[in-house]
């Protein structure tokens, strides 16, 4: 039994909140019968779920990781015609990247029309790590990395690398950090407030998630990975 309101996102007519919102307006029907309790329980395989006397099919959950290459918009559409993350997605079902990568930020990136799992590896109480290769303008300091790891404040909230570790023994511009942390620009922006300059950031692991393909291209997960992703962060 689901949820309806979860059955109605899954089917991809809404959000769950937005279904919320339509279960109260008595906008749903099961069975013939309509429906104001936010509770309420459906047999996807059995009952008929209508919205506004239309029938919702139930969307099949599609998940896909692409190993993102430069040049592209994280998004589902871009209003200057820039190359997306979706365009190199074949698939005629609609689908949306799980959180976001910079137009030139490489890597893991998980698209998928499934709300629920995209919703638990972002949520920040989950925690999902990420992992990053990071290339900076010039060599890291010793200081500098226990100040990372401690913590610093980035827009008045205080962000940290779970670790961080030098790549390279001939170098020290080039690090791996890891993080649980999923704002915008948190990589690029923890280095720039000490002073470094981030010039090439790749995204190697998100959760159980690894870059394991070319750059440029994708795979459809298969049913054990993302069970075993549900199964790793639900709380």
């Amino acid at each position: 039994m689901t949820r309806l309101n979860k059955y109605i996102a899954d089917s991809g007519v809404t959000s769950r909140r937005k279904s919320e919102e339509l279960i109260l307006q008595g906008r749903i029907s099961v069975n013939g019968k309509t429906v104001k309790e936010l509770s309420f329980k459906v047999d996807p395989e059995k009952d008929i779920v209508c919205f506004d006397g239309e029938k919702i099919a139930r969307q099949k959950h599609l998940y896909f990781l692409l190993n993102k290459p430069k040049g592209t918009v994280t998004t589902t559409n871009d209003e200057k015609n820039r190359r997306t993350v979706i365009d190199l997605i074949r698939t005629k079902e609609k689908i949306f990247p799980v959180g976001r990568l910079d137009y030139n930020t490489t890597g893991v990136l998980l698209l998928t029309n499934d709300g629920y799992f995209a919703n638990l590896l972002t949520h920040p109480k989950n925690n999902v790590p990420r992992k990053y290769e990071v290339t900076l303008d010039r060599e890291l300091e010793e200081d500098d990395v226990q100040k990372f790891l401690k913590g610093i404040l980035i827009d008045g909230v205080k962000g940290k690398f779970t670790s961080l570790k030098f790549i390279k023994r001939s170098t020290k511009k080039i690090v791996e950090v890891t993080t649980t942390e999923g704002r915008n620009h948190f990589v690029k922006n923890m280095f720039k407030a000490l002073s470094y300059s981030v010039t090439s950031l790749n995204r190697t692991h998100f959760g159980i998630f690894s870059a394991d393909i070319p750059a440029g291209t994708y795979r459809i997960l298969s049913s054990p990975e993302v069970k075993k992703a549900i199964e790793t962060y639900a709380k």
